[in-house]
């Protein structure tokens, strides 16, 4: 028997497969603490879990970035070169605005600690990292109350004996991430960013898997990477950096099976969610990039390539400050979630808009025991009409018109502005 659970913002979906029969199931995530959503849905299900395989993608470590709930992180680095993450690579997101507002990123508040020793470009061993320079290191972890160290030491890649000697030093409570285990290559910014990453959000994936798996103690856990592959949980705890695209590759595997199927080898994916859109191009093949990106930040292990925009049924639809209908990127997500859900949202969303236009139906809504509430539906609607002075049909169909615009346009970014002509691939939807 294998069971494949998806944790998404707002839903937490569930298909087992016994070798003969396939089962579906869903209910409302829990974002402060997941693991409760999958119980749920597997008592739910009445499944016997003894020798159950389960595979798992997850969307924890992309919200602790996305939402800036990682662990505290120390950063050490040669010294003279602690700086090398604020500094970038000195690339501007506006180029020719000469009044940019600065968004400090989670690295700005990161603790730096610089060390005395240094490596060749052969990983020759320069300056050696004396006893007395861990023994302050170890003063300095102590005295802050940091819960994960990310070393990023040059060319650690060639040589990793520094970096294995700042692990032994290091207490074991804290989690450890090692950019020569991380990301064992050139080029310090990237493998800094990334081993920097790896530290933010390994302690909660470790913290959060661990409590999955007491709960499952008789289940094979694996864990969906951003790659497509998938890890043993143990492994996906150290190297969380992996998972940031967890669930959309789990859709990327299943619709690439699906197409090979019937024959089709191009493919345009399109996966809705509560929070989020994410589409891809395939061509026979999932495409991986080795230079993603995730809050601005470069992730620099491979992922699926694919990209990402915030319009999903959850999505918030408001009235600008010059009158102007808008939708996302804000979600509603799955506490309160949309005003249907009878759950104490009252924003109008785009669930609340397809309610309103009938093209959701309370009757055949899937989700657990969650019973969509018309009325509730209707006055969100119609406060956002009466900003808008129309009534609340139109005031629907607006939202849905603009949130299906913010997804074509996604589809167009990766095919039309690329140089490929959609024509000559099938839209395969999902989500």
């Amino acid at each position: 028997m294998i069971i494949g659970i998806d944790t998404g913002g707002t839903f937490t979906d569930f298909v087992c497969f016994d070798g003969k029969t396939l089962r579906q199931h869903k209910v409302l995530s829990t974002p402060q603490a997941p693991e409760k959503a999958i119980l749920q849905g597997l008592q739910e299900m009445a499944i016997e879990l003894d020798g159950v395989s389960i595979i798992h993608g997850s969307t924890v470590a992309t919200n602790a970035v996305l939402e800036g709930k990682g662990a505290k992180v120390v950063y050490i680095a040669n010294k003279g070169l602690g700086d090398v993450l604020k500094i970038g690579r000195q690339a501007r997101k506006e180029l020719y605005n000469l009044t940019p507002i600065y968004q400090p990123g989670a690295v700005e508040n990161c603790d730096i600690i610089e060390l005395n020793c240094r490596l060749d470009a052969n990983g020759k061993e320069i300056t050696p990292l004396a006893q007395a320079e861990l023994e302050q290191l170890k003063e300095k972890l102590q005295a802050s109350d940091c819960e994960a160290v990310a070393v990023n030491l040059l060319f650690s890649y060639k040589n990793p004996q520094q970096e294995q000697q700042i692990q032994q030093a290091i207490a074991p409570h804290l989690f450890a991430s090692l950019s020569h285990q991380v990301l064992p290559q050139y080029k310090e910014y990237e493998r800094g960013m990334t081993t920097w990453l790896n530290a933010y959000v390994g302690p909660v994936m470790q913290r959060y898997l661990q409590r999955l798996q007491a709960q499952l103690p008789a289940s094979q856990l694996s864990i969906m990477q951003s790659s497509g592959g998938t890890l043993s949980a143990e492994h996906a705890a150290r190297f969380a950096v992996k998972l940031l695209l967890s669930g959309p590759a789990g859709g990327l595997n299943g619709a690439l099976a699906m197409a090979r199927q019937v024959g089709i080898e191009k493919i345009l994916t399109f996966d809705m969610g509560g929070t989020s859109t994410d589409v891809a191009i395939l061509d026979g093949q999932i495409r991986l990039a080795q230079e993603g990106k995730i809050a601005d930040m470069p992730v620099a292990v491979p992922m699926v390539d694919m990209h990402t925009i915030g319009a999903g049924g959850g999505s918030i639809a408001r009235v600008d400050e010059g009158g102007l209908l808008q939708v996302g990127p804000q979600s509603a997500g799955a506490s309160p979630g949309p005003a249907c859900y009878d759950q104490g949202g009252t924003q109008a969303t785009v669930t609340d808009a397809n309610v309103v236009l009938g093209r959701i139906q309370p009757d055949f809504f899937n989700a657990s025991n969650l019973q969509l509430n018309r009325n509730k539906a209707f006055v969100a609607l119609q406060t956002l009409a009466d900003a808008l002075k129309l009534d609340v049909y139109q005031a629907a169909a607006g939202v849905l018109q603009i949130a299906e615009q913010h997804m074509a346009e996604a589809l167009r970014l990766i095919s039309v502005k690329k140089g490929l002509d959609p024509r000559d691939y099938v839209l395969t939807c999902f989500g």
